[in-house]
């Protein structure tokens, strides 16, 4: 199997894996509720290290996994390869000292330093390559976060800083205090917000990088999903709009047109949904903890998509097609 190139992410001099590694789904939930069902440590550990010899080295976790025990589990991973991964973390949702989300968010300076203190003694380190603030505090100002967070990196503490789901204003603004090498947002066939937010340009313009989470529409347009059922009671799917009653049947509607146009050119839905986000010059963090899956994800990268492939895809999905909120009210 070939493995995944290397490109540049943003203009500050940041290398990654065009595809990097998910990796919230590899331990419990957060605050209780699971994300993707149960996990199981030794395959999320394999996984982890198989990812690095098919050369997806950027692994992409947070504090709030867990919370802390995604950060732990890369740990364990990081052990003699430290050098040879790209590690990305981020902070923002309020984790207290008992280490439950709190339901708030936080950007003030002191919390900035409280939280990459924390995340490096759950890494097992003393730096992150990518440090991402996770959500925008709305009762922070974005320059005193960002300026924070820069002297983060001036300490040698972060290499490189990002922001995740911020409108292109926000981006705007924390770019003046501190260039900012990535934007890390919700962004498949399923979700095209980005686009029609103009939150994609914005990045292409300052030249920051893009990473697209949830790239197979958390997990929906792989087709293994068939009826609400298929999620275990715990699975935080079950809460979000998109998953629920009517819309649930709406967007299944979809997926079978992606199944369809999956089959004529020989590749599974995930593979065609994942190689559609690439073909859109982004870097991508597909989420799984099994190495089945992660190598089925590796081969997308080398699928070519036609223009008239493209324009098939984009009419069955086009911006605004799925039913439902992204995310449950107040998320």
């Amino acid at each position: 199997m070939s493995t995944i190139k290397q490109v540049p992410l943003g203009r500050q001099g940041l290398t990654v894996s065009v595809e990097g590694l998910g990796c919230m789904g590899m331990t419990g939930g957060i605050n209780g509720m699971s994300v993707y069902g149960a996990a199981d440590e030794a395959e999320s550990l394999a996984t982890l290290h198989r990812a690095l010899e098919l050369g997806v080295t950027m692994l992409d976790t947070a504090d709030l996994y867990g919370p802390m025990l995604n950060e732990r589990l890369i740990a364990k991973a990081l052990v003699g390869r430290r050098q040879q991964y790209t590690v990305a973390t981020k902070f923002g949702f309020e984790v207290d000292d008992n280490e439950n989300w709190t339901g708030g968010y936080n950007g003030r300076p002191e919390y900035v330093r409280k939280s990459i203190e924390r995340s490096l003694r759950n890494l097992g380190t003393d730096y992150v390559d990518l440090y991402y603030l996770h959500r925008l505090d709305p009762n922070t100002p974005i320059e005193d976060t960002v300026g924070a967070m820069g002297r983060l990196v001036e300490e040698g503490k972060v290499r490189y800083l990002g922001l995740s789901e911020v409108p292109a204003d926000i981006l705007r603004r924390a770019h003046a205090v501190h260039p900012i090498s990535a934007l890390e947002s919700e962004y498949s066939l399923f979700d095209r917000r980005v686009e029609d937010e103009d939150i994609l340009d914005a990045a292409r313009e300052m030249g920051i990088g893009f990473v697209a989470y949830s790239p197979l529409g958390r997990g929906f347009l792989s087709g293994d999903i068939k009826t609400p059922d298929d999620f275990e009671p715990t699975d935080s799917r079950r809460f979000f709009p998109r998953y629920q009653g009517e819309n649930f049947y709406k967007n299944l509607e979809l997926v079978e047109k992606l199944k369809a146009l999956a089959a004529n050119k020989g590749v599974t839905p995930a593979q065609l949904a994942l190689a559609w986000v690439l073909a859109q010059d982004v870097v991508v963090i597909p989420g799984t903890k099994r190495r089945k899956y992660l190598e089925q994800n590796v081969a997308a990268a080398s699928i070519v998509l036609s223009p008239q492939e493209l324009a098939d895809l984009d009419a069955i999905m086009p911006v605004g097609s799925a039913a439902g909120a992204a995310y449950p009210a107040g998320f």
